[in-house]
């Protein structure tokens, strides 16, 4: 797979994701439902923000490992949150997973009315090999 990043600017980086992602000769395609904080028996969280956001990224992680691809795979991101005020203070944390597997990625965040249940983030991605 060939995967080539695109931005004309600079100022994204600091954000850490890409403007366009180009894949060429990719032998798979991932696309993974949005993954939140949601133990393996299916409950919803009620923790704060930086639990949920930690528990989505693994949750998120283990959907794509198990499936046979890589973190560094990914090329589009979506956040859905329900407050951005409330998940930006740990935005830290998804960039440190973001650069932990190199990954280069066009990223949406959307902050949205309501998701299932107690949850208050929720990541969609589509990952490549």
């Amino acid at each position: 797979m060939e995967k080539r990043a695109f931005s004309p600017w600079k100022w994204q980086k600091e954000r850490s994701y890409v403007q366009a992602v180009e894949v060429k000769n990719s032998t798979g395609t991932l696309y993974c439902s949005g993954q939140a904080a949601i133990d393996e028996n299916g409950v919803s969280s009620n923790e704060e923000m930086k639990l949920q956001l930690q528990q989505a990224i693994s949750n998120l992680e283990e959907v794509i490992t198990s499936s046979g691809y890589e973190c560094g795979g990914i090329v589009r991101l979506n956040i859905y949150t329900t407050s951005t005020a409330e998940l930006w203070p740990h935005f830290p944390i998804l960039q440190e997973w973001i650069a932990k597997h190199n990954i280069e990625q066009a990223l949406t965040m959307l902050e949205v009315n309501g998701l299932f249940e107690t949850l208050k983030v929720e990541l969609e991605a589509t990952v490549v090999k």
